[in-house]
């Protein structure tokens, strides 16, 4: 089955003053239907075309050669993005509860030092990429990826993804990325991000 872009779980101003609506508009109705579109291009007639996102990230090294580059940046995108709506709610921000809450502390030592480690990790991503929390298997772990590189490739499942492509911060932040970064926690979505976490574990 094709993939489809799936709807914003809000309304494209919903973010603001964080994330403004006319960023939401170009980065879900464009940048994401462009990987979408991409995506099934590069799949249709293929084996791959009515397998999961999650099992063709998985495989990728075995993705035919002629192939590879376009399912590995637009499939990646397509997964990336379908979390990266939902990880953010008009109501979001505060602090994670429970189980996450723990891990958190008990993996980084505070909230505060997860957000600079998650945030630096995002600044000093070289050009375009995202930067990461997951579950690597035994744990949490802060990454960064290059362009749209998913954590599944690797076998990490993501939890919480920040995308610092340009697209996602320029007409509000210019080239501003720091303070994007730190913006963003105002609208995390932390029961999310700890259901992730839960059926990760």
């Amino acid at each position: 089955m094709a993939f489809q872009v799936p709807d914003l779980p809000y309304a494209y101003d919903a973010l603001e003053p964080h994330i403004d609506e006319q960023t939401m508009r170009v980065h879900h109705d464009k940048h994401h239907q462009a990987y979408v579109d991409n995506a099934n291009k590069a799949l249709a007639g293929t084996e791959w075309e009515n397998r999961s996102i999650e099992d063709i990230l998985a495989s990728i090294e075995i993705i035919p050669d002629d192939l590879r580059a376009a399912v590995r940046n637009n499939a990646g995108g397509h997964a990336n993005h379908s979390l990266f709506w939902q990880i953010m709610s008009p109501d979001g921000g505060g602090e994670p509860e429970g189980a996450l809450a723990d891990a958190i502390n008990d993996t980084f030592g505070s909230l505060d030092e997860l957000k600079t480690l998650v945030n630096d990790t995002g600044v000093k991503r070289f050009g375009s990429g995202w930067s990461w929390l997951v579950w690597d298997g035994t744990g949490l772990a802060v990454y960064s990826t290059p362009n749209q590189d998913s954590p599944l490739i690797q076998s990490d499942v993501p939890l919480l993804g920040i995308d610092v492509w340009e697209h996602a911060y320029y007409l509000e932040y210019q080239n501003r990325r720091p303070d994007y970064l730190a913006a963003w926690w105002n609208v995390v979505n932390w029961p999310e991000v700890s259901r992730r976490f839960e059926e990760a574990r």
